[in-house]
């Protein structure tokens, strides 16, 4: 079940070149993922089809239109949950990447630790996917600002923030 936020941290990073070669691999991925919604699939379908009828500079622009132009959809969720001077967002970034250090997960390039796809990163690595729905139940407030930020502008990346909102989601369900 967790390999859903792997797939999922593919495809909310911005687009490189082996991504857009590989299309088909992760349309097939998404086809055989066990106990996944159809909702969920279908989204994700939909996407990957979108998405692979762009060059990878056309797809590179849009992701830098729906996330990078617009802080509003920013992907660091610290900035939704803490005003940029609010002293409260340093120590979370902190205690994040303490976390991840706690587990033997590592940050490389030096990105932040509150940065979606690196969030569903590391949970693609826990074992369990109760503990990977708790882990996102604490993002879920960020991630729904984040995703109805998107879907006021049409992106096309907003179902994927709803699907990861919606893992978060479910964790309550099961509590």
């Amino acid at each position: 079940m967790t390999q859903i936020y792997k797939i999922l941290a593919v495809l909310l990073e911005y687009p490189r070149k082996e991504l857009v070669e590989n299309w088909e691999s992760l349309q097939q991925l998404v086809a055989e993922l066990p106990h996944l919604a159809e909702e969920d699939k279908s989204s994700l379908t939909d996407f990957i089809t979108w998405a692979a009828d762009l060059s990878l500079t056309k797809l590179q622009a849009q992701y830098v239109d729906s996330f990078d132009m617009t802080a509003e959809n920013s992907l660091y969720l610290t900035y939704h949950l803490f005003d940029e001077q609010d002293r409260d967002r340093g120590p979370a970034l902190i205690e994040l990447a303490e976390l991840y250090k706690s587990t033997g997960f590592e940050i490389n390039d030096g990105e932040l630790p509150d940065y979606l796809p690196l969030i569903l990163e590391y949970v693609s690595t826990m074992d369990d996917a109760g503990s990977a729905q708790a882990f996102l139940q604490q993002t879920a407030q960020a991630v729904d600002i984040i995703a109805g930020n998107l879907e006021k502008n049409a992106s096309p990346y907003a179902p994927l923030v709803r699907i990861v909102e919606h893992h978060g989601l479910l964790a309550d369900i099961a509590a």
